[in-house]
């Protein structure tokens, strides 16, 4: 896998800790940023009988974020740090909610679905800048979410600290975290936006 690939996966592991459950979170258990329900159709697609998300492996992790995340958000088409950018918010809000969030920065018709147009109007822009659009961009999102559902509001100050370390990664800065530092995990997105689509009645 690529140079990228391996840039983006660390930096959002960063952010995804271990094994949680926390009680806000509709996705459920975690581990690593992959949900129990990821995990078992993970293990569905290789065969696997299902087994708890506390117990999945580098390996899987690694082949997760690489099959589900990274090539399914079209990452590998993406110049860097837009491909960064375009993960990240994939792991944490899901792929067409990500590719959404990038079409709105690139000034096209955010249908989730990432064609000619959509890569024409990628490519025309300084790679850079569009990065830190889709920042901009999904800022607002998380910002939107929690004008919706207020109770959301816990997991507001993560969102953004970890958005102002994407932006520190894409300039070239430093990240603002040392190795021994612990940070606090950042709840999964996409695991709830079904629940709030019902709720709300339509597409977020």
């Amino acid at each position: 896998m690529s140079e990228a690939f391996d840039e983006a996966l660390a930096f959002a592991l960063r952010w995804e800790g271990g094994y949680v459950n926390h009680p806000s979170d509709p996705g459920g258990a975690t581990n690593r940023g992959v949900t129990q329900g990821t995990y078992d159709r993970y293990r569905s697609t290789k065969g696997l009988a299902k087994q708890s998300v506390k117990l999945i492996t580098s390996a899987e992790v690694h082949d997760i974020y690489e099959s589900m995340y990274w090539d399914v958000a079209r990452c590998a088409e993406l110049p860097w740090p837009v491909s960064g950018a375009q993960f990240d918010a994939a792991v944490n809000a899901g792929p067409k909610q990500a590719t959404q969030l990038l079409q709105r920065a690139a000034g096209v018709s955010a249908d989730g679905v990432i064609g000619p147009k959509t890569l024409a109007a990628i490519m025309a822009m300084p790679s850079q800048d569009l990065a830190l659009r889709c920042c901009e961009e999904r800022q607002k999102f998380y910002q939107s979410l929690v004008n919706r559902k207020p109770s959301l509001g816990v997991f507001l100050k993560g969102w953004t600290n970890r958005v102002n370390a994407l932006r520190n990664l894409i300039l070239g800065g430093p990240l603002n975290f040392s190795d021994d530092e612990e940070l606090e995990p950042t709840m999964s997105v996409h695991g709830m936006l079904a629940e709030m689509e019902d709720f709300f009645g339509e597409d977020l």
